[in-house]
This record gives C-alpha cells, structure tokens and sequence, in this order.
C-alpha cells in the first residue's frame, strides 16, 4: 500500500471508533485498540489493559443511553515510521451533560495482521 493508503486506512479506523463511540457501542470503540496489550496513559497513570479499559469506559460512560455524549476527533496529523508503525497525534472534544472534555491524544498505530490498531493511547485533557 501507498503512504497515502495507509493513512487512510488509519483515518478509518479512528473514524470507526468515534461512529462506535457516539452510538454507544464501547466494544466496537476498543476494536481500535491492540487487544490485550494496548498501553493508556491518562491523568498521569499508564491505565492496565484492554479489558480494564473496556471496563473504565462502561463504568464511567455507558450508566444510560446516550451517558457516553458526543465525541469528535479533529485535527487528524498522522507519520509514517514504519509500514507497521504510525504516530497519530489529533485533537478530541466530548460533549455530554456529565461533564464535557477536550484535549489531545497521542498514539502510537500499528499493523498487525494487515489491520491497523493504536497500541500506545496518551490523552492529554485540558484543565479547566
């Protein structure tokens, strides 16, 4: 695949999961994600796995239907590093009666098994 090809595919993926997301479905959320090892790092912590994080976000997210809110991704930049390897780096903003959020994420996507997935999140919140 082209450069090209594979950010889009990339851009996929991240478009996958805010669609997930914003419908309510966390599993289809964490497909992103590099299951089990997937790396979080959030409010200083590095976070467990992929499970405990599944787990965070139904806890935290999914009480009602439409608790989780709206997210949207923007500002998508994305690197190639290697034809297994990317650095994503976009902004994120949720909207929902809880609280909102807004921030940046970092992510480290890679290709495993000719489908890319993040492998290391950083979310980085703005304090308000």
């Amino acid at each position: 695949m082209s450069v090209n090809a594979e950010q889009d595919a990339i851009r996929t993926v991240i478009s996958d999961m805010q669609a997930a997301w914003n419908r309510g479905d966390f599993h289809g959320y964490m497909a992103g994600f590099a299951n089990p090892d997937v790396v979080f790092v959030s409010r200083g912590r590095i976070q467990k796995d992929w499970q405990s994080t599944l787990d965070h976000y139904i806890a935290d997210y999914g009480g009602s239907p439409g608790s989780q809110g709206e997210l949207a991704f923007s500002n998508i930049r994305i690197e190639m590093l290697a034809p297994d390897a990317a650095q994503l780096i976009s902004n994120y903003n949720l909207v929902r009666a809880a609280g909102g959020q807004t921030g940046v994420n970092t992510r480290l996507m890679r290709k495993r098994d000719d489908k890319w997935v993040i492998a290391l999140n950083h979310v980085s919140q703005i304090e308000r």
